[in-house]
């Protein structure tokens, strides 16, 4: 069991200073440079092997040469051929309302970045006001009558004023670090989801072309069970078969005639899937039938520890740690004493005329430091809740590392698998085509019954289908396979930390290439 960080007390935190002693802390006001308690944040490893088990040289198998070099970059989709894949994919970033969500998130997160930031600087107001005083009373006058008297005194006051909370002990500073990271973890939480709809997409429309194949598939097997049937019917005119033989053939024409209609209800589903990750109304997009691809990319793959650079999520996950390791610092800084300076500068007087006469004039300085005495232990459990906090994220971290690798290696396993099973899948079709031919033969030269025509011909089409749902999973994987090492991302394309604290904050450069 792990055990806790103890909570520093404020004589040891207030060593951590530095060499620079207490001197340095004195002038930290001036110079917004002085000490930030709290832990310094530094990357805890990662659960990670130095190569995939899939590419080890005791599997016998490379799936592709490692090479950064090659590997996919920016539009990675492009490794396909498929001009209207292209198309489609160029979309997501632009109009896919998920990504517009994260988008704004993102947008948020640098606003609350300067909203902190402006408390490092003095607040400074100003006020005008006015006052008219009357007073009553009463006076005798020299033959003794009395009368009522009393006085009517207009006031007039302005001025600036000015105060300052000093971040002596790095709080403010802490919380900038926090956000700051929390921005960059929204531009990669930003990324993510733009790759996982791309993902996402690119795996729907092969899907909706293993439709289309499979459609294509079985419009061939009916046009064949056509003319076995029209054989079928004229021998069974002529009087050599039984009407069994000539029901087994209709049955199967009319049975391989539905399944192909069936098609067109996934195929529909996809399409309208692949319509709303481009940010299209279904009715808005049509997609002519096409074929699925043959060929599968050689996606290049380098060691597990480029996935650090290389996944947005992981990225996300690293940036929370700092994160949460800043607000450490910011829990911890509430043990010391809160410093304040005041000023103001202001007129007061009547008539307005006489108003800013040196007489009239009010100033004052100040300063003023405030600690809490007891607390009944909040500020402790501050501490312990921000340890807490930050050890859950180092877990999530490292977890969404091991995710990633598990991603990597069960597509490598698929990809390998797959194409062992697609030769041997392809000498099963051969072999039940050539069935098909031999029991028709047989069929038509009267040794055999149409039954065993029917066989072959069952046989052979389940072989065909299978061949193209292995070629389906390959393809997909591959695509899959391209999501789990990143997309073709990397991590320097997250917005730095000095760029994240300009007055106009811009979208990372990923997203401004899809916005212009």
């Amino acid at each position: 069991m792990k055990t806790p960080r103890p909570s520093p007390r404020p004589a040891a935190l207030l060593r951590r200073c530095g060499k620079r002693g207490l001197p340095a802390v004195l002038l930290a006001p001036l110079t917004l440079g002085g000490c930030m308690v709290g832990p310094n944040y530094k990357r805890p490893a990662a659960i990670i092997s130095p190569q995939f088990k899939e590419l080890r040289p005791a599997s016998g198998w490379t799936y592709a040469t490692p090479s950064l070099a090659s590997a996919p970059k920016g539009k990675w989709w492009e490794v396909y051929r498929d001009p209207l894949l292209n198309s489609l994919e160029e979309r997501v970033s632009i109009n896919n309302q998920n990504v517009a969500e994260y988008e704004a998130r993102y947008r948020e997160a640098r606003a609350a970045i300067n909203a902190i930031r402006a408390q490092l600087y003095p607040t400074l107001s100003t006020s005008v006001s006015f006052n008219r005083n009357s007073q009553g009373g009463t006076a005798t006058s020299s033959t003794g009558t009395q009368y009522s008297s009393g006085s009517t005194r207009n006031t007039y006051a302005f001025g600036p004023t000015a105060s300052w909370d000093l971040d002596v002990w790095g709080k403010i500073r802490r919380q900038i670090q926090a956000q700051v990271t929390e921005a960059q973890a929204s531009a990669a939480d930003l990324a993510n989801a733009k790759l996982e709809y791309q993902i996402d997409l690119a795996v729907a429309y092969f899907n909706l072309r293993y439709q289309d194949s499979l459609r294509d598939l079985l419009h061939r097997n009916v046009l064949f069970y056509e003319r076995s049937l029209q054989i079928t019917q004229n021998q069974f005119d002529a009087g050599t078969v039984d009407p069994t033989s000539l029901l087994q053939a209709k049955t199967q024409l009319e049975q391989t005639r539905a399944n192909e209609i069936q098609t067109g209800v996934t195929r529909a589903q996809y399409e309208h899937a692949i319509a709303v990750y481009a940010g299209e109304a279904p009715a808005n997009l049509s997609i002519p039938v096409g074929a699925l691809p043959r060929d599968i990319p050689a996606i290049p793959v380098s060691v597990p520890s480029v996935l650090l650079q290389r996944r947005p999520d992981v990225a996300a996950a690293e940036r929370r740690m700092e994160e949460y390791n800043a607000q450490i610092g910011a829990a911890i800084a509430a043990f010391f004493p809160t410093i304040t300076l005041s000023a103001s500068y202001s007129y007061s007087g009547d008539p307005v005329g006489a108003l800013v006469q040196v007489a009239n004039r009010i100033w004052a300085l100040g300063a003023s430091a405030s600690e809490t005495l007891f607390e009944g232990g909040s500020r402790t459990a501050a501490v312990h809740e921000a340890n807490a906090n930050y050890d859950l994220y180092t877990a999530t971290y490292r977890q969404t590392v091991l995710t990633a690798l598990q991603g990597v290696e069960d597509q490598l396993s698929n990809l390998r698998i797959l194409a062992d099973q697609a030769k041997q899948q392809q000498i099963a079709l051969e072999a039940a085509n050539k069935a098909v031919t031999v029991s028709m033969n047989q069929y038509l030269a009267g040794t055999e019954i149409y039954t065993t025509v029917v066989t072959s011909e069952v046989t052979a089409l389940s072989n065909a289908e299978t061949a193209l749902s292995i070629q389906q999973s390959r393809i997909v994987d591959s695509v899959n396979l391209i999501g789990d090492l990143g997309g073709g991302w990397d991590a320097a394309s997250l917005p730095s930390k000095g760029s994240m604290q300009t007055d106009n904050p811009l979208l990372p450069s990923f997203i401004q290439k899809d916005k212009n």
